[in-house]
């Protein structure tokens, strides 16, 4: 498993911050649309695991719910809910926030970088 690109939401599908490492292929839509239907497409995921497994969750799902609380705990209450300078609710605009996130996902034992 590896990691291809990271969106973050708000709770209205705006896309907050997205980022990409080992992206091979473009959608071929426009970046906007595309997120529009990731947000979707997680947003039915979610709807269908609560409705058909509320309270079984497989052990890597489970490790993906890990990560994303922890990452979200370390760097996003840290370097964006803390600093006065970022506006909640907007595009994440924080350079450190972005370096940040980047060196956590690449320190990922599952991070890998495929060949070309």
């Amino acid at each position: 498993m590896t990691v291809h690109n990271l969106y973050i939401f708000d709770r209205n599908g705006s896309c907050l911050h997205y980022s990409e490492w080992n992206r091979k292929k473009q959608a071929g839509i426009s970046q906007e649309e595309e997120f529009k239907l990731m947000y979707g497409m997680l947003f039915s995921i979610r709807s269908f695991i609560s409705k058909m497994s509320p309270l079984d969750m497989y052990p890597s799902l489970l490790s993906v719910f890990t990560l994303v609380t922890v990452s979200h705990l370390q760097l996003y209450v840290e370097y964006i809910v803390k600093n006065p300078l970022c506006v909640l609710g907007e595009s994440l605009q924080s350079d450190l926030f972005n370096s940040k996130l980047d060196s956590f996902i690449r320190a990922l034992p599952f991070f890998s970088v495929r060949a070309a």
